[in-house]
Parts: structure tokens; sequence; C-alpha cells
């Protein structure tokens, strides 16, 4: 494993967790659109536990991705899209309910477990990159922390964001949460 980087090292490991946070942000902003009083606990854990996953999918691609990388590769947009599905498919139905019957249900709430498979969702495609970054002798160590990094960063900065446009646009806020759900799970599936 290389342990020595550059200057260009960081800004290209920087990038690479910009392109790989893009999802994670996404869903980030759909959560707090969806759920504009959402609990500080909920809406903190966001950040941190997409960027454990960003974190983390790549330094396991990087050790273990090369026996089952092929595998990952070949069903990573069908699983991406059918937890994605789901969970927006889930998030436009109550919204719709909400739009046609306002007192009649609940505001959404984001679940811990459909939080961790949006973590597990975002980050599958880190996995296969790890696995690149071992075929070409990358320090995994600088990327995995930088990927990490930047996953937090923009996470938390696109929590900011969609605590003042939840609080402006309520459900309908909630019915474009579900839809980029859906089309990063398309994206996925497509992509």
């Amino acid at each position: 494993m290389n342990l020595a980087f550059s200057a260009a090292d960081v800004a290209q490991s920087v990038a690479l967790g910009v392109a790989l946070a893009m999802d994670a942000m996404a869903v980030t902003l759909s959560n707090t659109l969806c759920e504009p009083d959402m609990p500080r606990s909920k809406k903190y854990a966001m950040p941190v536990l997409f960027a454990l996953f960003q974190m983390g999918m790549p330094i396991a691609g990087f050790f273990g991705g090369m026996l089952i990388a092929p595998l990952i590769e070949a069903y990573a947009g069908i699983v991406s899209f059918a937890i994605l599905a789901f969970v927006g498919g889930k998030m436009l139905v109550e919204a719709v309910r909400e739009l046609r019957e306002p007192e009649a249900c609940a505001p959404t709430r984001l679940t811990w477990g459909e939080l961790a498979m949006e973590s597990v969702a975002t980050s599958i495609d880190a996995f296969v990159v790890g696995v690149s970054l071992a075929a070409s002798g990358a320090n995994i160590a600088l990327y995995g922390a930088m990927i990490g990094i930047t996953t937090f960063a923009c996470c938390l900065f696109v929590l900011q964001l969609g605590k003042r446009l939840g609080e402006q646009f309520g459900a309908r806020a909630q019915v474009a949460g579900g839809v980029v759900l859906i089309l990063i799970g398309l994206k996925a599936l497509l992509g």
C-alpha cells in the first residue's frame, strides 16, 4: 500500500469525494425537504452516516473488492434503484395523501432503518471506486479520508439549504424529494 501522497493526490481525492457525494447530497436535501422539523439527532446523523459509508466503501473495495467487484458492479444499479425507489415511493404516497387531506396523515418521519438503507444505496459506487484505487496503487488512507470529509461537508451544507426550503414548501417539497430519490435510483439502474 502506497503511503506517500502529493498535492495532486489530495486534489484528486477531494474531486472524487465531491463526485461521490452528489447522491448523498441529493438524498440529504430530499430528506430535509420532506421533514423540515426532523429531530437534530437525525439531521446531523445524515452527514455523519453518509460520510462514514462513503469513506468505508472504497476502503472495503480496495481490500476485498477484487473478489466480488464484478458481482457488485453487475447489480449495484438494481440494488440502489430498489432501495431509493422504495423510500422515494413511500415519500410520494405520503405527500399525495397529505396534499389531498392535510389533517388526515402525520408528517413523514425518516426512520433509522431508512437512513441506513440510503447510506448503503448512495455509497455502492464508492465500493467499485475502491477496487479501481487498488488497481492504480493509490493511497487508500488518503482517498478514504478525503472522500469521507468531503461528503460530510457537502451534506452539511445541503442540510442547511434543505431546512430553509422545507419550511417554505411543505408537502410539495416532500413530493419533490420523493421524485428526486426515484430519479437517483433510475440513474443508478440505467447508468
